[in-house]
């Protein structure tokens, strides 16, 4: 079989001026396209694709995996990315999918990093020249990295005057995480220092606003928008931002004669704020950054300190950002049961500690975080205590009902034979099988991915409901009177199906609505037929 290949193409800023020659090489080579859904729109005139699968947001590490699974499979697969696939991109997570999996560059499959225009250039075009000296990036979403580390970056790129790039400044979730970012910059900025807010740059949305650091909450600021911050030199010029390159020290700008030669002005004459290649130091006195606002507490206890010990106190700070390992599953105390006792509630808090979270779900289980690298440990020790330990992510669940607190207890062993052969298995998108055992449902088995109802000592089964969303709907009953020997036969057909055949981030309901048809069940439309305006998340 042919080896395929990944190219990782980043496109810019989404215009067709903007896109490089091998991007769209690339992207016309590939028999594959896999993105982000808004992203692949902007790149639809340049594909000639037969496969596009396109996915929501949050799903990058699902496109990874799938575009590894087909290009092993011998397929051409572009995965896409606005800007450079490298900041903030694609590349880094494609890697990490083949590295997990052993891959090398001699014998794996190809892999071919196409760059593009970044943010941070793209939005500086549009703006002036405000990136003209030392400069830096930091993404402000705190879903990946934690909060402490990137006000840990803000504040050392505010303490180092450089030219600051936001991304992902705010969204409908994340609204304060630009506010703090002020905050912290306003102790070494000036009020006054020029902010370009760019949103959906050289798109057919494009907004362009000059600002400044103290008034730029007022202007509004979303996902689409870059925020571009000056250093102390920046400055406003006939609605442009500059920054100046650092010329003026060599030249006399102004005048058409300068005074320093070319083949001067490198001369350590000229530039006596360098470091000095032999004895490792430089003049102090030229850098002019200065801190805005008072000392801090902390640096008036070292001043103290100093005055005390009448010696000078080191306050060099090495900052570095362990990789934590966290542990994340969920816990029950089983498929029927839904009590849990005070035993376990505390085995339950003694693992999850001052540093791990445990958060109740609607599915009637605890989802825990915990920072561990003995993650089989702390398995072992809650099912000690009887307690049921599962996967959490894209796999699937099965929620069952009391059974009336056991009262109606003859169809439980069918539930928790479903979830011992299923529960967990590795799937395009969560899916949750709901178990009620007898025709009243009330635990809503109807409105899960799949539903089972114990009746009449048989089973009746229904696919395809729509969980969530104001055009929720519950599922196509497909089949009633199912002997129990064929149960559990049948929904291995219907998952191994699903598994195999449906797009990263596709839920069922999507999956049998495109498809028409799953096993021997023929898809029926079970939407509302009164038309309701979609309100997509805000994030």
């Amino acid at each position: 079989m042919k080896k395929g290949k990944i190219f990782v193409v980043g496109f810019g800023p989404g215009d067709r001026e903007h896109i490089t020659k091998r991007a769209v090489d690339a992207l016309q080579q590939s028999d594959c396209i896999i993105g982000y859904k808004t992203y692949v729109e902007l790149i639809m005139p340049f594909v000639t694709a037969s496969s596009i699968v396109s996915t929501g947001m949050t799903e990058e590490v699902s496109r990874a995996q799938d575009a590894v699974k087909r290009a092993e499979a011998g397929h051409i697969v572009s995965v896409i990315s606005s800007g450079d696939s490298g900041v903030y991109g694609m590349a880094g997570l494609v890697y990490e999918v083949l590295i997990e999996m052993g891959w090398t560059e001699e014998e794996g499959i190809e892999v071919e990093i196409v760059p593009g225009i970044s943010a941070i250039n793209s939005c500086a075009s549009l703006l002036g020249a405000p990136v003209m000296h030392d400069s830096c990036t930091i993404s402000l979403s705190d879903h990946l990295t934690p909060w402490t580390v990137i006000e840990k970056r803000i504040e050392a790129a505010g303490m180092a005057d450089f030219v600051i790039a936001l991304y992902n400044p705010k969204s409908g979730r994340r609204t304060r995480q630009i506010v703090e970012a002020q905050r912290i910059l306003l102790k070494y900025r000036s009020p006054d220092t020029p902010v370009g807010l760019v949103k959906s740059a050289y798109r057919e949305n494009q907004n362009v606003i000059l600002t400044t650091l103290a008034e730029m909450l007022d202007h509004d600021i979303g996902m689409l928008t870059t925020v571009v911050i000056g250093n102390s030199s920046t400055f406003f010029y006939d609605n442009k931002i500059i920054t100046p390159r650092g010329y003026q020290r060599k030249y006399t700008l102004g005048e058409e004669k300068q005074s320093l030669k070319p083949h001067q002005r490198l001369k350590k004459e000229a530039e006596p704020w360098a470091l000095n290649q032999e004895t490792g130091e430089a003049q102090a006195g030229y850098e002019q950054i200065q801190r805005k606002k008072q000392e801090s507490s902390l640096d008036m206890a070292f001043k103290a300190l100093s005055m005390v010990t009448k010696s000078e106190i080191d306050q060099t700070h090495l900052v570095q950002q362990p990789i934590e390992d966290i542990f994340e599953f969920a816990v029950s105390p089983g498929v029927a049961n839904k009590f849990i006792t005070a035993d376990q509630m505390r085995v339950l808090s003694e693992a999850v500690g001052k540093k791990g979270t445990m958060e109740y779900t609607p599915d009637h289980r605890f989802l825990i975080k915990i920072p561990t690298g003995r993650p089989r440990s702390i398995v072992e020790k809650l099912e000690q205590h009887d307690l049921t330990v599962m996967p959490v992510g894209d796999v699937l669940n099965v929620k069952a009902c009391d059974f009336c607190y056991g009262e109606k207890a003859e169809s439980i062993p069918y539930a928790e034979e479903i979830a011992a052969e299923l529960g967990g298995l590795k799937l395009p998108k969560e899916l949750h099988i709901g178990f009620n055992g007898c025709g009243m449902a009330c635990y809503r088995a109807v409105f899960d991915d799949i539903g089972i109802v114990y009746r009449k000592k048989k089973f009746d089964l229904f696919i395809g409901a729509k969980p969530v969303g104001r055009t929720a709907h519950a599922a196509q009953p497909v089949a009633e009177g199912i002997e129990p020997d064929q149960l559990v036969p049948l929904l291995k057909e219907i998952i191994e199906e699903y598994k195999e055949n449906a797009h990263p981030n596709e839920r069922l309901f999507k999956y049998f609505m495109r498809v028409k048809k799953i096993q021997y069940f023929t898809y029926q439309d079970m939407s509302s037929k009164i038309e309701v305006e979609p309100a997509p998340c805000g994030d």
